[in-house]
């Protein structure tokens, strides 16, 4: 059984993140194979509208956090012998076949080329079929300022018209990979991704609280995300997204709660199974967690494209990247060890599974700019530090 860790260390890092300023609001959990140990929270839901506390049962958009649950969705139909991750994209979704590559521009016109392979489903499943983010490409900032291509944030079906940035298999490019990825899921199952993965992983796992279209209940124990105002006081600008997108984001499109989503990290902890229902061959969980990148690289630094957004990410060298995961090549020191898998949400939700260990845990906040080096940046690693203290 698991037993609770002192968390008054943990406790003290959320704290003092939100009577810095540093973030508006924090939850955080840990748990181990058999159950949580830690879980705690500081601040308030929404500035000046809500007073209610925030812990592990509010909601939160975990944006990309939502990308290893549609990674999972599409594992599971690969296991049953319905996806090829071998297979171009557009064999299940033919208007991939549309998609170019923007080498550059001629003035301000864009200049796009075939690729130069098909893009395959592993592809998207890696973040290697050159398909990127405007935040963290420039080329993709100007693209759609000379096109008026949106980007996902609308919920528009025309953000798949964007094109890739490098050719297939010829670079790590983060990006709308997994939003293809999504589309690629439906089509195999022939229905909408919410239904797949309500079917497939939240309802098995019992995160009832996990959802793309939040009831009204949901929506009022939701944060909302927070930007700084002139006078450096956290505001809330709102949701953001669009409630009611052309189609579920296999890329962002979630929300959920720190109690929902550790039972998810928790499955993949013990080799795709808790409490009796799998979700995953422990094959396909170690194949998760192995470098699917090859010889490539996940960038050690990605400078930012858009700074109200996203400060720039500084991962350090080596880093590989497995099916939906992050994976860190070596041991830091009084934190994570080498092989743990990892990602995070642009609104500041973070997760890392640390299989060596045995332990996995996840923090969130909702507020922009994303990982901020002095702040969330900082809050991550703080407590990450004080997790491993504890333990």
């Amino acid at each position: 059984m698991a037993t609770h860790i002192d968390g008054s260390g943990i406790d003290r890092v959320l704290t003092d993140a939100v009577s810095d300023g540093a973030v508006p609001h924090v939850a955080a959990i840990v748990a181990d194979r058999d159950g949580v140990l830690y879980e705690g929270g500081a601040g308030i839901r929404i500035a000046g509208e809500s007073d209610d506390p925030v812990g592990t049962s509010t909601h939160f958009r975990i944006m990309s956090m939502t990308k290893m649950v549609c990674t999972v969705a599409a594992l599971q139909q690969k296991e049953r012998g319905e996806l090829d991750f071998d297979a171009p994209v557009e064999e299940y979704v033919p208007d991939f076949a549309d998609v170019k590559v923007l080498e550059g521009f001629d003035g301000d016109e864009p200049i796009l080329v075939e690729p130069r392979t098909k893009a395959t489903v592993h592809h998207l499943v890696t973040h290697t079929s050159g398909l990127g983010y405007w935040f963290w490409n420039d080329r993709l900032v100007k693209y759609e300022a000379a096109t008026g291509v949106p980007n996902v944030v609308p919920g528009s079906m025309a953000a798949f018209g964007a094109p890739m940035t490098a050719h297939p298999g010829e670079e790590f490019v983060y990006g709308i990979n997994t939003d293809w990825l999504g589309r690629v899921v439906e089509a195999v199952a022939g229905k909408k991704l919410d239904a797949v993965i309500d079917e497939g992983i939240a309802g098995p796992l019992g995160m009832s609280s996990t959802t793309f279209h939040p009831d009204q209940t949901q929506m009022d124990n939701a944060v909302t995300v927070h930007v700084r105002g002139e006078d450096g006081t956290w505001a809330s600008a709102g949701n953001i997204l669009n409630p009611e997108p052309d189609w579920w984001a296999g890329g962002h499109g979630l929300f959920s709660t720190p109690r929902d989503y550790i039972r998810f990290e928790q499955a993949l902890l013990r080799g795709g199974e808790l409490n009796g229902v799998r979700i995953l061959d422990e094959a396909t969980v170690d194949a998760a967690f192995t470098n699917q990148i090859g010889d490539l690289d996940f960038p050690a630094e990605i400078p930012t494209a858009d700074p109200p957004i996203t400060d720039t990410m500084y991962a350090g060298p080596g880093n590989k990247w497995g099916y939906g995961l992050l994976l860190n090549s070596h041991d830091i020191p009084g934190r994570r060890r080498a092989g743990t898998g990892s990602w995070a949400g642009l609104f500041n939700t973070h997760f890392f599974i640390d299989r060596t260990t045995g332990i996995c845990a996840s923090i969130y906040t909702n507020s922009l700019p994303f990982i901020t080096r002095h702040e969330a940046w900082k809050l991550y690693g703080d407590f990450e530090e004080a997790v491993y203290a504890a333990l």
